[in-house]
């Protein structure tokens, strides 16, 4: 078999953050796809959705072990994380400071989508473990930079001191910084891949794979939403549905986005497929910050394990403060069955984990 390179490919498409019917035909045809896309999510908002299943009871009728399946794929992403980071070498405060944010704990959310993706397009785990550990990674760095005093300013993250509280600001930042450009690497890596993969066929995915993650924490995802989220604070403006929404796709969806879409192209997914999954992200996505915002205000620090009501004493604009709460818990039902219907052509049984983790962003307590 030829050795793997995960650069021996040609140019590859990258998708973009708007749907792949937006991209096609001319400018007025995109703009009015995109423009119906930004209306369906606009419009769920005053819709109350059907009541969802409860987590438990999808559980029992489909004979699917949620916890079970969540336990093992975090103990194998924890496995990847542990052995990326070296111990003892140097330098010692930088790489103890990533082993302290990266191995806090955590629920793994993000590595499961990538790995649970993967395997419903027929792929296998260890061909999107590599991916898996990265898009923790990148999280992880998300949360130690979000933390520090120039951004949101906190004190308490999974339950622990914040990074830049243990280690200061300044190994804090190139924790972020170091965590970012590892996740790239060990994704590129040869070694990171079982030796049986597709030589053909995998580089070509590698490359697609990291352009798409690449995009998705950039200035057209994470950073972008972070920036608007900053300035959009403790301002007196009011904040509109459609900037709030564009916050939360980019800042908090982007990620999930990425980690599911990521995992579908490794495991082979077709184009179809992929973009099927893409929508089922989004909606997981806000999901995940609708459900964060009612939390932040329903919920205790201690319950949480980081900061609560941190985003009412900043004078953030949330869901529930745009909103109120009811609505919010209608738009968080309706996002659900959104991502339901996304999955609804994937064979159900293989489609299982994707459901069940809407299920349990839908109904998480922290």
């Amino acid at each position: 078999m030829a050795a793997f390179h995960p650069l021996a490919a040609s140019r590859v498409r990258i998708s973009p953050l708007i749907p792949a019917a937006a991209m096609a035909g001319t400018a007025g045809a995109a703009a009015a796809s995109y423009a119906q896309h930004r209306r369906r999510f606009c419009a769920i908002v005053a819709t109350a959705a059907a009541s969802p299943v409860p987590a438990a009871a999808a559980a029992a009728a489909t004979g699917f072990d949620f916890n079970a399946y969540m336990g093992e794929k975090a103990a194998a992403v924890n496995r990847a994380l542990d052995a990326s980071i070296p111990a003892d070498e140097p330098p010692a405060a930088l790489h103890e400071a990533m082993r302290y944010a990266l191995l806090a704990g955590g629920k793994r959310v993000r590595p499961a989508l990538c790995l649970a993706a993967c395997a419903v397009v027929g792929g296998r785990e260890a061909w999107a473990m590599p991916a898996a550990a990265a898009v923790e990674m990148v999280h992880t760095m998300s949360l130690v930079h979000d933390d520090l005093p120039c951004m949101d300013d906190d004190d308490l993250r999974r339950g622990k001191p914040t990074c830049h509280v243990v280690y200061g600001e300044p190994i804090a930042v190139l924790t972020g910084d170091a965590l970012l450009s590892l996740s790239f690497h060990h994704m590129a890596r040869f070694d990171s891949y079982p030796p049986d993969i597709d030589a053909d066929k995998h580089p070509a995915r590698v490359v697609r794979a990291i352009g798409e993650l690449a995009r998705c924490i950039g200035s057209e995802g994470l950073v972008a939403g972070q920036v608007v989220d900053l300035e959009m604070t403790g301002s007196t403006e009011t904040v509109p549905l459609e900037r709030l929404e564009y916050i939360h796709l980019h800042k908090t969806a982007a990620l999930l986005e990425a980690s599911v879409v990521i995992g579908a192209i490794l495991g082979g997914g077709s184009d179809e497929q992929i973009e099927s999954l893409r929508m089922y992200a989004r909606s997981i996505g806000l999901l995940f910050q609708v459900v964060d915002d009612i939390l932040d205000v329903t919920k205790s620090s201690e319950e949480l394990g980081k900061t609560a009501g941190k985003d009412l004493a900043s004078d953030k604009t949330t869901y529930p403060k745009l909103l109120g709460l009811e609505k919010s818990r209608e738009f968080a039902e309706k996002l659900l069955s959104d991502a339901r219907e996304q999955l609804s052509g994937f064979d159900q049984e293989t489609a299982a984990p994707l459901l069940h983790l809407a299920n349990y962003i839908a109904y998480r307590q922290n």
